[in-house]
């Protein structure tokens, strides 16, 4: 890739917004290299054999095209949630930064992570599959020859972006339809703060950076809880000069503060007296290498619990659940509305509380989810609307406004589908209203799932519970994130199959 620079304007105050005006010449990228060869994914098993229910047909079945979910019986048996995402992420960045070589267990394969994989290749980074495990060598970071192409995958752009800026290496981002249309704006504005230069696309992707030379030290207060907006900038901070504080006015996930000083970072770390806190980090920091173990991923487990706690006489234990207590909100939620949900065999992992999960159906009722709790389940409304289409009552989800710019605008995405599916609904900028009767929905509609995979997986578990099948247009999106979702949901007895 090649950045040709023709003018930058005149910077200012470091509050105002910075542009800059490239000439880019986006060299084509080869999306066949940005995959790795492996064996099979991790992508969460089961210790059940397949319910007499379950369609042969999903054994080995393609996550792609229209899919449908029947009702039938009870699901049970046990099974273990895939890899957790944004741990898996993460890993591979901070593992590829590091010096010496880092083995991480449990990794995601799915399609985003192994995104993730190719890009710290690209930096440099010799990244190869071990058995179960993978082994990351880091290495100092060089420029890559094309654009990284990140397909679907809205955390691996944007924490890469900040790596980048502080290993002080020029590149180029990309993505699909979808991330394209994603903001990246508020990504770049705190890096251009720290003195990066920077083309995108009205905020959005394609963009480029500039190798920079040095950045600076900021004090920054996020405006939204973001901890794809916090691991950027902490990253980034890494390679500049002085003493970054972030303040964090809403709790977001901590993975990166957590995995920071298990990768051997120094990290301040400081209540701010109203719920927030201040998170400080020295640069010119260097990271040491660290094995990993990856929990299993709370945001994919719920797919499996809240299917349980919908189908009538279901019984399952979810093992290896990641539980930080900035993840957990959908688990509150789910025992706030009544259901049979307990924790068992509490752990710690890696530095990440873990235990496995007994859930057992239940009759339950409709809550108010208050906006305080988004941070904590931001990627599980999709699924607890699902819920609460079974629950007696109003439920009302708050503060929900990130919903808007998922991968898709789910507000928007699940009130259609549940609309279609016979189920009250309304919504507003940042709220979420479903009513239920306490009683299975009609269901019977087909959805249109907009490339989202958590809109997909939704209105699947769904249609294991309503009175009629549910059908999605299009199931591929799913390996985003849970590459077997089918065929673990069909080892705990789900009818699962393509159309």
């Amino acid at each position: 890739m090649e950045i040709r620079k023709r003018r930058l304007l005149p910077w200012s105050e470091p509050t105002v917004k910075r542009e800059c005006d490239f000439l880019l010449d986006f060299a084509e990228f080869d999306a066949a290299a940005m995959t790795l060869s492996g064996d099979s994914q991790n992508a969460g098993s089961s210790e059940r054999t397949r319910g007499a229910g379950a369609p042969s047909a999903v054994a080995g079945s393609v996550l792609a095209g229209p899919w449908t979910a029947r009702p039938g019986g009870p699901l049970t048996g046990a099974a273990s949630a895939p890899g957790d995402k944004s741990i898996s992420h993460r890993a591979l960045i901070f593992g590829a930064l590091a010096r010496g070589v880092s083995v991480v267990d449990g990794l995601l394969e799915g399609d985003d992570v192994l995104r993730t994989a190719a890009a710290m290749r690209a930096f440099g980074a010799d990244i190869e599959r071990d058995g179960a495990r993978w082994r990351v060598a880091g290495a100092p970071w060089r420029s890559p020859d094309k654009a990284l192409y990140f397909g679907n995958s809205g955390t691996g752009v944007r924490l890469v972006m900040g790596a980048a800026a502080g290993a002080g290496v020029a590149a180029a981002f990309d993505g699909d339809a979808s991330l394209r249309a994603r903001p990246m704006g508020r990504i770049l504005e705190p890096l251009r703060m720290m003195g990066l230069e920077a083309a995108d696309t009205d905020g959005r992707l394609p963009l480029a950076i500039e190798a920079a030379d040095s950045l600076s030290a900021i004090r920054v207060k996020l405006a939204t809880p973001s901890a794809q907006l916090k691991s950027a900038i902490l990253l980034a901070a890494l390679g500049a000069a002085g003493r970054t504080r972030v303040h964090e006015p809403v709790l977001c996930r901590d993975h990166t503060e957590r995995m920071l000083g298990a990768f051997g970072v120094a990290l301040d770390i400081e209540d701010d007296g109203a719920g927030g806190r201040y998170i400080g980090i020295e640069g010119g920091q260097a990271l040491s290498a660290c094995d990993v173990r990856v929990p299993g991923d709370p945001s994919s487990a719920a797919f499996l619990v809240a299917a349980a706690a919908i189908t009538p006489g279901s019984d399952v234990l979810v093992k290896n659940v990641l539980m930080n207590p900035t993840r957990d909100g959908f688990y509150t939620t789910l025992r706030e509305m009544g259901a049979d949900l307990g924790y068992e065999n509490r752990r710690e992992e890696s530095g990440e509380p873990v235990a496995d999960l007994r859930v057992r159906s239940a009759p339950l009722a409709g809550v108010v989810v208050p906006a305080a709790r988004a941070p904590s389940m931001i990627d599980e409304y999709p699924i607890l609307s699902v819920v609460a289409a079974f629950a007696h009552g109003e439920t009302v989800m708050e503060g929900l406004e990130e919903l808007r710019v998922k991968e898709s605008d789910r507000i928007a995405s699940m009130e259609a589908g549940l609309a279609a599916a016979g189920v009250d609904a309304a919504s507003g900028p940042d709220w979420l209203r479903v009513r239920g009767r306490g009683v299975a929905p009609a269901g019977g509609a087909r959805v249109r799932t907009n490339h989202d995979h958590r809109i997909a997986m939704s209105f699947l578990v769904m249609g294991l519970a309503a009175k009629a099948p549910m059908e999605i247009d299009d199931a591929a999106m799913i390996a985003t994130s849970f590459p077997d979702f089918a065929g673990l949901m069909a080892s705990l007895g789900a009818d699962m199959a393509p159309l």
